[in-house]
């Protein structure tokens, strides 16, 4: 049989991955007991180093004093080589030192997910769902964690006063029928407090389905035990994804776990980071996704690393992601294919990301390319009736989604545009003043560093919020300081003859 969750060791019993020797002493009744691996998690340079041949540079991120935490289950840590310092595995739980340097667009908050959190713990971005963290407790902690400001932190955890504030929003909230618990990572609660949370989510009654998402199957798959699934199977219809990166990962533990999960009436799908010297190969990703398949995980997303702090050495370009898709989609089942994301920095969402298979198209005709380059063209129909939305019972009856329809509303007619907030402040002009694309200031940063002069001239600096008198003559060497006539969030205007030149002196 080639079912991985039955697959035997070399003794006949069910296969079993390394042990690091430190714990070869320890019985297999207490090593496959979830709480003892929790209770005896690995997370400081001495213990660490009992068990790996550190570098320097892992050595220097142990020992920072504001690290993010570490915390790493007995039974994850024995899958790195301890003398590989590329393992990938290692790579993705152990920090270096060079995860203190801060790069360019950092952000503590990149997705902006306090923005859009009515009550604590709670992010409604979407329409219809909304994601429910419920703990800031994990496992085992990745180094390159999307919240990484309150995971791990137990002054910022989530209590049942706050579940009930969740609850109690989403009891008020009909338009949602979607909810993601997540975290932290919530199968790490006590089993009734994790229980009492999805009984609390089944008495709402617009709420159609509960998804969880979690990495306990990856770091502690002996968590997923038979007590817990046939809780889980309570509270249909619930979905799962799990978070795998690399196929070293699949382990037969894990096979037993995501099998026993199938089999109390979990779909369960895969959401992988693409992260520098861990899977940022076409073939490593391949590999992957088969392996995933064959445990009958459906690979959902491939997301592009998260502009957080520490996350800096992970990054790869967009373009190693679309390599990956195209390495992919064609040379393997379409069902073993993720969609690869960004989720937009400031809040924007998950915004799919593909190779473009679309060459041409004209009002009957489309013109399209395969994997293979192989290029081809497809029929537009003569006569099509549109669909008629006015008898449609469907579209009489869909849920609102109140400033949130975006393009499909252009589409169907509800908008003829999308304007961005304080649009029309800013072009706002009156009759007598030129057109806007004409007028100089539309140029001007906001009064920050903005820089003025003519052709020719050296360049004056504008800061704002600054007096004082320079020479008269322009020169860098004495600049004039003013104080802009407009206020926060005003657009400044340039004085009378006086062009406005870029941030890098050409006149625009």
């Amino acid at each position: 049989m080639r079912d991985p969750a039955r697959a035997l060791g070399p003794d006949g019993r069910p296969a079993v991955s390394r042990r690091a020797p430190i714990w070869d002493d320890v019985p297999d009744e207490k090593w496959n007991d979830w709480r003892w691996q929790l209770s005896h998690r690995v997370n400081d340079l001495d213990e660490i180093e009992r068990i790996l041949d550190l570098t320097d540079d892992e050595r220097e991120g142990l020992s920072a004093p504001d690290k993010f935490r570490v915390d790493i289950t007995p039974y994850f840590i024995s899958l790195i080589d301890p003398h590989d310092p590329n393992d990938p595995i290692r790579r993705q739980v152990i920090p270096l030192g060079r995860e203190q340097q801060a790069f360019t667009a950092m952000m503590e908050d990149s997705l902006a997910e306090d923005r859009h959190s009515p009550v604590p713990g709670l992010v409604h971005r979407y329409p219809d769902r909304v994601l429910m963290l419920v703990t800031t407790q994990c496992a085992s902690y990745c180094r390159y964690c999307t919240r990484s400001r309150i995971v791990g932190d137990p002054t910022q955890n989530f209590n049942r006063k706050d579940h009930e504030a969740q609850l109690e929003y989403l009891r008020r909230t009909p338009q949602v029928r979607d909810v993601l618990i997540s975290g932290g990572d919530g199968l790490t609660l006590a089993p009734k407090l994790f229980e009492s949370i999805l009984r609390g989510l089944r008495e709402i009654p617009h709420i159609e389905i509960v998804r969880i998402g979690s990495r306990v199957p990856v770091f502690l798959p002996q968590r997923i035990d038979d007590e817990l699934c046939a809780m889980l199977e309570k509270y249909h219809p619930l979905w799962i994804n799990l978070h795998f990166n690399h196929p070293n990962e699949i382990t037969p533990e894990v096979s037993r776990a995501v099998d026993k999960l199938t089999r109390a009436g979990l779909p369960v799908g895969n959401q992988s980071v693409l992260l520098a010297g861990v899977n940022d190969c076409v073939h490593i990703q391949r590999s992957l996704v088969h392996k995933l398949v064959e445990n009958r995980i459906r690979p959902y997303y491939l997301y592009q690393c998260d502009l957080v702090e520490g996350s800096g050495h992970f990054r790869t370009p967009v373009g190693k992601g679309l390599e990956i898709i195209e390495g992919l989609r064609g040379h393997t089942s379409g069902y073993a294919v993720p969609t690869y994301v960004i989720d937009a920095p400031g809040g924007g969402g998950k915004i799919p990301v593909m190779p473009n298979y679309l060459i041409s198209y004209s009002d009957h005709k489309v013109i399209l390319r395969n994997y293979e380059g192989y290029i081809t063209t497809y029929e537009e129909p003569p006569a099509y009736t549109q669909h008629d939305r006015v008898t449609c019972t469907y579209c009489q009856t869909h849920r609102s989604e109140p400033g949130q329809s975006g393009v499909l509303g252009l589409l169907e007619g509800e908008r003829m545009w999308i304007e961005p907030k304080g649009f029309e402040d800013v072009h706002r002009r009156g009759n007598t003043e030129q057109h806007r694309l004409q007028d100089p200031s539309k140029w001007v940063p906001f009064g920050v560093g903005a820089i003025e002069g003519t052709a020719g001239a050296p360049l004056r600096v504008i800061e704002s919020g600054a007096n004082g008198a320079g020479s008269g003559d322009g020169s860098l060497a004495d600049p004039v300081r003013l104080t802009p006539a407009f206020g926060p969030g005003e657009e400044p205007r340039p004085r009378e003859g006086e062009p406005t030149a870029s941030a890098h002196g050409e006149l625009l």
